[in-house]
């Protein structure tokens, strides 16, 4: 069975408020049948809100892919990790797939690159509550790390000292952003969070400074 965040709701609406607010326009919807050549190519960038599992058929799959190549741009927020693992492209794409998480709980954030858009507003050592997610990888290498949590600011952490939480890389054409933060629905509803967010939307649509 898979997973579905409650959060989705107060997310897709937050995403939807930042475009009101900074100038562009959101569409949401949960229909893979969106993806195809044509409609993709009306937008800069597509963000994959709390995925979780096989969300695209090939066909759609493909169609993705093309719109990367293209120059487009790909946002990637907490459970996208946690999605398509048959899917090999994809998790290259996003920079390393799920593996675990721990209860939910604070925990410190170490911003590494203060100069991205997504970095920015954020304090040098952020706590916050989140899920915490191990990876079956280590993206530092293929990514540009740009915050790690601290494993010894919370328990159960399973990555060791390098533990990155927020990374970017251009990868095959296009932009890739992915923070594994955004479990919770009070996340939506942090300006903080939501500046973190629409900084990393910025910076794949080629609104602001890429990776």
């Amino acid at each position: 069975m898979v997973y579905r965040h409650a959060s989705i709701p107060a997310a897709v609406a937050a995403i939807t408020q930042l475009g009101a607010v900074h100038g562009y326009l959101v569409d949401a919807t949960e229909g893979a049948d969106a993806f195809t050549d044509a409609n993709l190519a009306r937008y800069r960038a597509v963000v994959f809100l709390l995925t979780t599992g096989d969300v695209l058929d090939v066909d759609q799959q493909t169609a993705f892919e093309r719109y990367i190549r293209a120059g487009g741009g790909f946002v990637g927020v907490h459970s996208a990790s946690d999605t398509e693992y048959g899917w090999s492209w994809y998790g290259q794409l996003v920079g390393a797939y799920f593996q675990r998480h721990p209860a939910l709980q604070p925990a410190v954030i170490r911003i590494e690159d203060p100069g991205h858009p997504s970095m920015a507003s954020l304090p040098a050592s952020w706590m916050r509550t989140d899920e915490w997610y191990d990876f079956r990888t280590n993206p530092r290498g293929a990514v540009h790390v740009l915050a790690t949590v601290d494993e010894s600011t919370y328990t159960g952490g399973g990555m060791g000292r390098d533990h990155p939480i927020v990374w970017c890389h251009p990868f095959d054409g296009g932009q890739s952003w992915y923070t594994a933060i955004g479990h919770a629905a009070e996340s939506y509803a942090d300006p903080l969070f939501l500046s973190h967010l629409e900084g990393g939307i910025e910076s794949v649509a080629g609104i602001s400074r890429s990776c």
